[in-house]
C-alpha cells in the first residue's frame, strides 16, 4: 500500500486528500478548528506530506488528534473556573503555527536535502543532517504533544498545583505551574507519538529516548518561561512561547543524539 502511495505525484495526493478531509472537517458538527485554521491546517498538511510522505504526515495528524481530544477533557469544569481554551479549544491559524512551525522548518529542510539542492559535503560540520532533522521533527510534536497533555490534564485532574520556579501552591491553570498528575500525562503521551516516529520509520529507538527526554527538558523550561517572563511582555503569547517550547525540545533532542553519536565515535 505504502509503496502505491509513493508511486503516485506526492502534491497531486496531497491536494487531493487533504482538500477531501478539509470538507469534511468543515462540515463536521464538532469543529477542532476555525475556519481560518482549516486552510492553515491545509497547507501545513500538504507541506508535510509533500516533504515527509504519509510517515511524517501521520506523525501530525497523531498530534493533532490526540491534542484536540486532551484540550477536551474536563472541558465543562475548565470553563466554569475560567482556564479552558479559548473558542472550546477549537485552533486558529496561530494554534496551527504554534505548535508546527518548528515541525514544518525541520520537514522543509529535509525536503530540500531530498530535492538535491543541498548535498553536505563529506567534511559538513553536522553529520548526517537528514536524520537530525528528522529527528527535531519528531521530537518537536512529542514536545508540544507532552506540553498540551500536561496542561489540560493537570487543568482538570491536578490535585496539587505548585509554581514551577518557587513550589508554592498556586491555582489550577495559573502560567507556570504544574501538577504530578499533568507530568505524567505529559511523558505519556511524548512516549505515545515518539513511537509513532519510531514506528513509520522517521526516528529509531534511540531516537524515541532522545525524543522524550528533550520533551521533559522543554516542557518544563515552557512552564519556567511561562512562570518568569510571559506575563512581562505583551508579545510573549501563548503561540509565541509554543513556538519556543518545539523549537527548544527539536534543539534538545538533536544536541542529546549529536552529542551521543560524538561520543560512541
Amino acid at each position: 500500500m505504502s509503496s502505491l502511495i509513493d508511486s503516485v505525484n506526492p502534491w497531486l495526493v496531497a491536494v487531493g486528500l487533504n482538500t477531501i478531509l478539509l470538507g469534511l472537517a468543515w462540515i463536521a458538527p464538532k469543529k477542532l478548528l476555525t475556519p481560518a485554521g482549516l486552510f492553515h491546517a491545509w497547507f501545513l498538511a500538504i507541506l508535510i506530506w509533500v516533504t515527509l510522505g504519509w510517515q511524517g504526515y501521520a506523525v501530525v495528524m497523531f498530534y493533532f488528534l490526540v491534542g484536540s481530544g486532551v484540550t477536551r477533557i474536563g472541558m465543562a469544569q475548565k470553563e466554569a473556573e475560567g482556564i479552558a481554551e479559548k473558542r472550546s479549544g477549537a485552533r486558529g491559524p496561530e494554534n496551527v503555527w504554534g505548535s508546527a512551525l518548528t515541525g514544518a522548518l525541520c520537514a522543509l529542510g529535509v525536503g530540500i536535502i531530498n530535492s538535491g539542492f543541498i548535498v553536505p559535503s563529506p567534511q559538513f560540520l553536522v553529520p548526517n543532517l537528514q536524520s537530525l532533522l528528522l529527528l527535531g521533527y519528531v521530537a518537536s510534536f512529542s514536545t508540544k504533544l507532552a506540553d498540551t497533555t500536561a496542561s489540560e490534564v493537570g487543568k482538570a485532574y491536578g490535585k496539587s498545583t505548585f509554581l514551577i520556579t518557587t513550589f508554592q501552591p498556586v491555582p489550577r491553570g495559573t502560567e507556570g505551574a504544574v501538577s504530578l498528575e499533568g507530568t505524567l500525562a505529559g511523558i505519556v503521551a511524548s512516549v505515545a507519538i515518539a513511537f509513532v516516529g519510531w514506528g513509520v520509520g522517521l526516528i529509531d529507538l534511540l531516537g524515541v529516548a532522545w525524543c522524550i527526554l528533550a520533551a521533559f527538558i522543554a516542557t518544563n523550561l515552557e512552564s519556567v518561561i511561562g512562570a518568569t517572563l510571559q506575563s512581562k511582555y505583551t508579545w510573549l503569547t501563548n503561540e509565541v512561547v509554543n513556538i519556543f517550547n518545539t523549537l527548544i525540545g527539536a534543539i534538545a533532542a538533536v544536541l542529546l543524539a549529536w552529542t551521543w553519536i560524538t561520543i560512541i565515535k
